[in-house]
């Protein structure tokens, strides 16, 4: 990546000012909306993933975590080398999209829930296979996003 990603997005779109965003009434509508769309879309893959391949393994959530990673690498990668946006749409598309379609809160609730199933295999798997292929697949939207963006 280059330079501090996540700085960059609370710095002011002006190349010229180091100056932070000031938190406004837009940035919150921004980040809401964001949210909703993503917490939307997640819960539209989740069931998805659950009528296809049944309620024994989280599938849904291992989706949503892999995809939500190559999609953050890729919108990094765009935002920090071919497009600039303003604030809004920045914390918009990484705060408010991808925090409401990504989802290790649900991830840390579905090992736990394996777990309390003495699952402890399929719990085991789940996170490795969760934390290895979204990983990787950050580190793919990143060399992806540089090859196209830059």
């Amino acid at each position: 990546m280059k330079g501090d990603w996540w700085a960059g997005l609370l710095r002011s779109p002006n190349p010229n000012s180091n100056r932070p965003m000031t938190s406004s009434l837009s940035m919150w509508a921004s980040v809401a909306l964001g949210g909703a769309i993503g917490a939307s879309l997640r819960y539209g893959v989740a069931s998805v993933a659950l009528r296809l391949m049944g309620p024994n393994f989280p599938w849904g959530t291992l989706t949503v975590n892999v995809a939500g990673s190559l999609a953050m690498g890729l919108l990094v990668e765009a935002l920090a080398l071919r497009y600039s946006v303003s604030p809004e749409l920045r914390v918009l598309l990484v705060t408010g999209f991808l925090g409401g379609f990504t989802t290790f809160s649900a991830f840390s609730l579905d090992t736990a829930n394996l777990i309390e199933k003495h699952s402890y295999g399929p719990a085991a798997v789940y996170v490795l296979t969760s934390v290895v292929l979204s990983v990787g697949a950050l580190f793919l939207g990143l060399i992806l996003g540089r090859a196209i963006w830059s």
